[in-house]
């Protein structure tokens, strides 16, 4: 047997290998520069690719800049300013300690490096490449550090096959930029793609303004503010309203002290605390930050560090869920229905001045600096917009952004956040003043009663609102023990498998508690000569069976599942859409909804009742016009 001899492999050998575990494609790169810019306390930081990254990558901040002494030590491997020993890992505050981007980088790739400190009287040019330092020169940059990443594995051609198109590479750093925009705002990012600006947040330290210019504005108006706190823990952060929801979980976002996770217990306990406020498989939205002691969490379950381990999950879990559903439940959630404005008005756009004089005054000089908008002589500034929807902003050298610019950003974002932020608290239908004014007024399609009081209209709809009324109905008759049963006649005979006959056993004083009368009959076949009387138009022998599937599938407290499944199943005995309701059963059914903990969804999450304002109709029938 021939064995190969063992040997200590070259350095050039050494540092590509570390390199893979930190560079893995053009993100990686984009990620590792922002964070070092970020910790060295940048506040405006400009990422610019071409070709996804593939061809060139350039970071710039206005961070504190490296010294021209400490350059060269920057790119040796484990060089850091992070940390200086073991005992200072488990309390870090940095995003990045172990010294590694900079020499895993440049191993695989040719680097430039512009940077210049506050104290140093010129800027520093450095040039490595594989590994391998160039030059280091004298030059004229601006304070912070701009670097330049060229040729992305061209010394290891089999890792650049292994990379996606440059359009897909490029959506994975929108994709980072975005969380770091969030997890950040009080730092103003920009993304450049082949020249075309992608993302520019403003920096100025109000969360819902990088929500906003991340997601846009008809996500940002449904979301919101939203705080919790108990034990060592601080929650805080958006998340979206009932109506706002998404087919996965891409628009969760989570950051613990600080650091972008993915968590599916986080996640389950926001779906759990949505139960009965959204409809099934559906997600909801949120950004939320979890401020924790650093020692309940460990960050090193994934290479990338973006899975954690909670050390109380049960406790963080259980408390964010009933945290959330607290919340929702103290919300009056019923949805404000606005028609978008799909023809243009014959009076024609109605320009707003002040945003236009806005707009064309961006043209802000600063010696060699410039802010500038572009095409403004062709822009239309609609009053429906903000002028930073409409006004597209560069900048001529990247670090620094103008405090006009800041301010005239932090102008626009306060006024959308005050006048288009969710508003919930000051929707109060479900009040005794409304329960003795309104009045019912007609149907529509047989299933939508139409409601007014005061200034607004309500759309009920009868099959929903009826769902949820016998829901709530049946759930406090259960939780009081007060199911009464209802005979039936002649006795619905079922036929069970040996398995179905083992749980109905196991199980029977729970159904018998539930309202059952069930009695064996002959071999496996049974006899139900009793149900529970809210259920006595329900296809009796179907939820026999569902519950019992149900039991199969599931273990734990079986009373409290047949509890859950025998309240959904009521739901089936709603009266339905296109069935006749007389108008004096319509307000019946209203007034039941007074009486509920939760009238605004039915258990399925679907909405019971939507509403528009008088200003709404008067807008579409044009008696006002908006200025």
């Amino acid at each position: 047997m021939v064995t190969n001899k063992i040997q200590v492999l070259p350095r050039e050998t050494i540092d590509k290998i570390a390199a893979g575990e930190v560079v893995e494609r053009p993100s990686s790169v984009v990620k590792e520069l922002c964070e070092n810019a970020i910790d060295a306390g940048a506040d405006s930081i400009t990422v610019e690719l071409k070709d996804g990254g593939l061809t060139m990558i350039r970071v710039t901040d206005n961070g504190g800049g490296i010294p021209r002494e400490q350059i060269s030590t920057a790119f040796l491997r484990h060089a850091t300013s992070k940390i200086t020993d073991a005992s200072q890992l488990s309390h870090l505050s940095s995003l990045g300690f172990r010294g590694e981007a900079l020499s895993s980088i440049s191993a695989v790739a040719k680097v430039e490096l512009y940077t210049k400190t506050e104290e140093d009287a010129v800027g520093s040019i450095y040039e490595i490449a594989g590994g391998k330092e160039i030059a280091l020169r004298d030059g004229a940059t601006p304070q912070g550090t701009s670097i330049f990443v060229r040729q992305l594995f061209y010394n290891t051609p089999a890792r650049r096959k292994f990379l996606k198109s440059p359009t897909t590479e490029g959506n994975y750093v929108v994709d980072l930029m975005e969380r770091l925009a969030l997890s950040h705002p009080n730092i103003s990012f920009t993304l450049i793609l082949n020249g075309k600006e992608k993302l520019q947040t403003v920096g100025n330290g109000t969360l819902y303004d990088a929500i906003y210019r991340v997601y846009g504005k008809s996500l940002a108006k449904e979301m919101m503010e939203f705080s919790l706190e108990f034990d060592a823990y601080h929650i805080h952060g958006f998340i979206g309203s009932s109506s706002l929801s998404k087919s996965n979980r891409n628009s969760q976002v989570f950051f613990v002290n600080g650091r972008y996770i993915r968590s599916l217990l986080l996640s389950k306990a926001m779906e759990e605390g949505y139960v009965g406020y959204m409809m099934q498989h559906q997600f909801p939205v949120c950004v939320l930050f979890i401020d924790m002691d650093s020692a309940l969490v460990d960050v090193n379950v994934h290479p990338g560090k973006m899975e954690v381990r909670f050390s109380e999950e049960e406790l963080l879990k259980s408390k964010l869920t009933q945290g959330i559903h607290e919340f929702l439940a103290s919300l009056e959630d019923i949805r404000n229905v606005s028609l978008p404005e799909s023809t243009p008005s014959p009076y024609g756009t109605v320009y707003s001045q002040s945003a236009y004089d806005d707009a064309v005054n961006l043209s802000i000089h600063d010696g060699e600096d410039a802010i500038h908008s572009e095409n403004r002589s062709q822009q239309e500034i609609s009053h429906e917009s903000t002028p930073s929807e409409n006004v597209v902003l560069t900048t001529k050298s990247a670090p620094e952004p103008f405090e006009a610019t800041r301010k005239l950003y932090e102008s626009q974002f306060q006024t959308t956040y005050q006048n288009e932020s969710l508003s919930y608290e000051q929707e109060k239908f479900f009040t005794e003043e409304a329960r003795t004014s309104m009045r019912v007024v007609g149907q529509v399609f047989d299933t939508y009663w139409i409601v007014e009081y005061e200034d607004d209209v309500y759309f009920m709809d009868q099959h929903a609102a009826h769902e949820k009324v016998l829901y709530e109905k049946t759930m406090k008759q259960l939780k009081d023990r007060q199911i009464t049963s209802q005979m039936v006649s002649p006795p619905v005979m079922i036929s069970l498998s040996s398995t179905e006959e083992l749980l109905l056993r196991n199980h029977m004083d729970a159904f018998e508690k539930m309202g059952y009368e069930i009695h064996s009959f002959e071999g496996r076949d049974y006899a139900v000569s009793a149900v529970p009387d809210y259920l006595f138009s329900v296809d009796k022998k179907a939820l026999l069976f569902s519950i019992l599937n149900e039991l199969s599938l599931h273990d734990g407290e079986p009373e409290d599942l047949i509890s859950e499944r025998v309240a959904s199943m009521s739901c089936k005995a709603a009266v339905k859409g296109h069935d006749h309701l007389s108008f004096m059963e319509a307000e019946s059914l209203i007034q039941e909804l007074f009486e509920l903990d939760n009238p605004f969804h039915c258990p399925h999450g679907r909405p019971t009742m939507i509403k528009m304002s008088h200003t709404e109709f008067d807008k579409r029938f044009q008696r006002i016009v908006s200025k």
